[in-house]
């Protein structure tokens, strides 16, 4: 993909974002992949490569690094270990369920193994919130409920990665499944990230106080964004963890006292301009990378799909919240169908997805970029279009 390419795609973000004066109904990422969906059909674009080193190691540690420092900490105090448990245990648990009940129903259409299905199950199990959140807020709904589905959704970004690198190895590698080594890997590479992120992000917090100059403060937090990313890389744990965690540490140091505020503002000028920029172009680019992924015999086994990845969620969230006498009065029936209803697939899908292409699939498992492909789209458009209504009918 070409710069003349990404500038296209900015404009089409820029465009859509200044129309967008109410914030509500319809969400601008959901038009932006309608847009894309059109653009794939224009040789211009459809013919562009796509790759996932571009996604994932270039426009993804902004965003997760930025939802983080935003995040307050406070409402990480308070609900954090609701979102860790949603985050880890619940993904797992997703995953596992979603796995095995895509392997009974998909040899219906079509031949499909264990570890096939489970792969499907780990690329659908992160969530993308961004389509659905600044919707939610012009709703009734609880302020709490926000930042669950902000907070589970920042963790789980980079435990889902984990999942699915472990399940795509099995895949390609044709090894047996063993649910002692699954979980191994999985804490050690998830732990190892956390802890990349931690020390990196103190760091900053503390080197930022050597310049009272706010463009070098941006500088800094830009090397810490990407160093922490590609730092937990290069040693094999989990970027994305560690560039999440990196952006907590930083709102942790950062709200300890006023006197940071500074550093906040000169921050936060810089990061509102890289986030809604890069969110464009990658909503627009699942638009175009999708179509040419899927095959429309596979509609039937998407919706079930779809439709499964739903029950399963609704049934994890009853399972780990509601024994928990304060969170399930906290959350309550609405807050279940909400925190539900809000499971949108998008982003870290995609990357996913582009990870599995870029290790050029044989023939045979091709449907997996086919049913998956086709889910996140499902989700993101139906689940973007009904959250609103939804949202304010149970808040009645």
């Amino acid at each position: 993909m070409t710069v003349t390419h990404l500038l296209i795609l900015l404009a089409i973000g820029y465009t859509l974002f200044a129309l967008d004066k109410k914030k509500k109904s319809i969400p601008v990422p959901l038009l932006l992949v309608l847009i894309g969906m059109a653009l794939s059909f224009i040789p211009y674009f459809s013919s562009a490569e796509i790759t996932r080193k571009m996604l994932y190691e270039l426009l993804l540690p902004p965003l997760l690094f930025i939802s983080a420092y935003r995040f307050s900490y406070s409402a990480f105090r308070k609900h954090g270990l609701m979102m860790t448990l949603l985050s880890t245990v619940g993904l797992l648990v997703t995953a596992l369920i979603l796995g095995s009940l895509i392997w009974l129903v998909g040899p219906m259409m079509l031949t499909m193994s264990f570890i096939a299905a489970l792969v499907i199950a780990t690329i659908l199990t992160p969530t993308d919130p961004v389509s659905v959140v600044s919707v939610l807020k012009e709703s009734d709904v609880k302020p709490m409920l926000v930042s669950v589905i902000e907070g589970e959704s920042m963790i789980n970004d980079g435990t889902s990665i984990v999942a699915f690198t472990i399940a795509s190895k099995l895949l390609l590698s044709e090894q047996s499944f063993s649910m002692l080594n699954f979980l191994q890997e999985f804490l050690t590479v998830s732990l190892g990230g956390a802890a990349i992120g931690l020390a990196v992000g103190w760091l900053l917090a503390k080197s930022i106080y050597f310049t009272h100059h706010k463009e070098y403060q941006v500088m800094l937090s830009i090397v810490v964004c990407y160093g922490s990313f590609h730092i937990a890389e290069h040693i094999h744990v989990s970027g994305v963890l560690a560039a999440v965690m990196a952006g907590l540490m930083m709102s942790y140091e950062f709200q300890k006292s006023e006197k940071e505020e500074h550093f906040r503002s000169s921050l936060e000028g810089f990061w509102s301009v890289v986030e809604p920029s890069i969110s464009s172009i990658i909503f627009l680019i699942i638009g175009i990378v999708a179509i040419d992924h899927i095959s429309w015999g596979h509609w039937p086994l998407m919706i079930v799909i779809f439709l499964l990845s739903l029950l399963v969620r609704y049934v994890m969230l009853l399972a780990l919240a509601g024994p928990v006498k304060p969170w399930r009065q906290e959350l309550g029936w609405r807050g279940f169908i909400i925190l539900t209803a809000a499971d949108v697939r998008g982003t870290m899908s995609v990357v996913l997805l582009l990870t599995l292409i870029n290790k050029q699939l044989p023939e045979n498992l091709n449907f997996i970029l086919s049913l998956s492909f086709g889910v996140v789209l499902l989700s993101l458009i139906l689940q973007s279009v009904i959250i609103y209504p939804l949202a304010k009918l149970v808040e009645k």
